[in-house]
Order: C-alpha cells, then sequence, then structure tokens
C-alpha cells in the first residue's frame, strides 16, 4: 500500500485537515489528531481506540504493531508496503471517528 492512498482516504473524510506534528505530518478532525506519519512515508500510526487495539495486533500482526508513545500505548504502527488497503482504510476510519464523535459523547 502506498502513503498516497492513505493521504487520499483520510482527506476523504468530512471535517479533515492535513497538518505538520514536529516533524510528522498529520490528519486531524477537529483538531484532534488520528494519524500521523513518520518521516519518508513509509508507516502510519493510527489511533484506533484501546478496545479494538489487541484485536487490530492479533489479526495483523504482519503489519501491524504497538505504537508507544512517551510510557503509553496510543494505537498501532502500520508498515505500509505489507499491508492490507481495505484494512488500513477501516482503521482510518475508526480512528477518525473515534476522535470525530469524541467531544460529542454524552
Amino acid at each position: 500500500m502506498k502513503f498516497a492512498t492513505v493521504r487520499t482516504y483520510a482527506m476523504s473524510l468530512p471535517d479533515v485537515s492535513d497538518e505538520p506534528h514536529h516533524n510528522f505530518g498529520s490528519f486531524r478532525v477537529k483538531g484532534k489528531i488520528f494519524v500521523t506519519v513518520p518521516p519518508g512515508e513509509e508507516f502510519v500510526h493510527i489511533f484506533i481506540p484501546d478496545e479494538r487495539r489487541d484485536e487490530v495486533l492479533e489479526l495483523y500482526s504482519s503489519f501491524a504493531e504497538k505504537l508507544i508513545w512517551g510510557s503509553k500505548v496510543l494505537g498501532v504502527r502500520v508498515e505500509l508496503a505489507k499491508a492490507d488497503a481495505a484494512v488500513v482504510k477501516r482503521l482510518v476510519k475508526q480512528a477518525w471517528e473515534h476522535k470525530a464523535l469524541k467531544g460529542n459523547r454524552a
């Protein structure tokens, strides 16, 4: 899978912006980051909800691993060259939904 595909898909979701985040790129919804892109565009970091992470890591261990940020696990790190495009799109959408709805929950 190519990064351009991830970018096109992420930007097709409502209210998404593409902004720098330190030396990374990021996709945000309502100012909240749901994907970061390290330099080189070989990986994407997808901030999926905690309750989905273990299942994703088990099912897609060939291209996904824990994303450790400081001392926390915040999502999954996906190696794009090995990744299934349909799965990555689904994960990006789940991360977008999680962040887009976060501030709207009662």
